[in-house]
């Protein structure tokens, strides 16, 4: 039986392990998956029917921990779900050494675009809902799919450890930063900072994050600034951040719980005083308007494939997870109602595509 000491240093090492993940942007479990670029595709991609290149073995018992299971599983998508899907897969594939699973950081809109809806990958990960020109992609590339909540995220904005005058900021304020027409300098966002320039970094616009952050702080009509440096890495962001002082940049909460003393996280004023982002805060909404839901999306197709449908239902069962989801990733777990509802959801699905 493993020590309290023991399990609190796997769990700083399974912390240090995401975080080198996120910084990498893509994983590849299993000998027999290599990368190709950017894509995450895997050696030769799943497929249009996203049936990966073993199909479901040698006839599974699908108890998704039996060994028997094999193929390849390519998921693209959000950079904010990527350390989830990436801890649930590295467990997944302790039981399942034959299933290959390639998981690639795009962005929620460069992996819908890109590669799912074109029927490239088995899942797209996604930090917002899938936007209707995307749905619209999907049908006509005949890319059906069912939505599962994944956790509950708190977007986090970040500034560089030396600064010394933000103590915090309004949504207001948030968006006389990033809106299109953005305060140049600090002090035409508050007149008592300095007069010294605005230095972003944040998501690029093929993030649901970027679109997320342009929905719930400025407004669709006030846009996003193009002065900024935009990255689906977040570890760029916050090299970026810790290099000037008078730096700002955002992310999902996971990539600062994991590396809390490389920036400080600001607190947001949403009308009701400062909240500072905590996995507490984002539950109970308090952290508002940045706290918000996070999804994957698998095919169809992809679902009609045992060892990809038992990959499916172990994620959905590992969403109330505490240890993982919060504890060794750093985002909200789902509540059992969520999970029991998303698992039902799932099932339906399966049904259907192997039906």
């Amino acid at each position: 039986m493993a020590s309290s000491h023991d399990a609190e240093t796997q769990g700083i090492t399974r912390r240090k392990s995401l975080a080198a993940l996120a910084g990498a942007g893509a994983l590849a479990l299993a000998g027999c998956t290599e990368t190709e670029g950017e894509d995450g595709s895997g050696d030769d991609g799943s497929g249009d029917d996203g049936s990966g290149d073993g199909g479901s073995g040698d006839g599974s018992s699908g108890d998704g921990g039996s060994g028997s299971l094999s193929g390849s599983i390519n998921i693209a998508g959000s950079s904010t779900v990527f350390p989830l899907m990436s801890a649930v897969a590295e467990d997944f594939a302790r039981d399942n050494p034959d299933v290959a699973v390639d998981i690639s950081s795009t962005g929620s809109g460069g992996g819908f675009s890109n590669f799912f809806c074109v029927g490239e990958t088995d899942f797209n990960n996604a930090s917002r809902p899938i936007a209707q020109e995307e749905q619209d992609l999907c049908a006509e590339n005949g890319v059906e799919y069912v939505e599962l909540i994944a956790a509950t995220d708190a977007l986090t904005v970040v500034i560089n450890n030396d600064n010394d005058f933000v103590d915090y900021l309004t949504v207001e304020e948030l968006a006389r930063i990033w809106e299109a027409d953005a305060a140049e300098t600090w002090d035409e966002v508050r007149e008592e900072w300095p007069n010294e320039p605005i230095d972003r970094y944040g998501a690029d616009d093929t993030s649901g994050t970027f679109d997320y952050f342009i929905e719930n702080v400025q407004g669709e009509e006030r846009g996003h600034t193009d002065d900024y440096q935009a990255t689906e890495q977040d570890n760029t962001i916050v090299q970026g951040v810790q290099g000037n002082e008078y730096a700002i940049g955002y992310f999902g909460f996971s990539y600062y719980y994991l590396n809390p003393d490389s920036v400080t996280a600001v607190p947001i004023d949403d009308g009701n005083g400062p909240v500072e982002p905590t996995l507490e805060t984002a539950a109970s909404g308090e952290y508002s308007p940045l706290s918000r839901p996070l999804f994957t999306y698998p095919s169809m197709d992809a679902l009609a494939e045992e060892h990809i449908a038992e990959f499916a239902r172990y994620f959905v069962e590992q969403t109330t997870n505490e240890e993982l989801v919060a504890g060794d990733v750093g985002y909200v777990p789902a509540t059992e109602e969520t999970q029991a509802e998303q698992m039902q959801r799932l099932e339906d699905a399966i049904e259907q595509a192997q039906g």
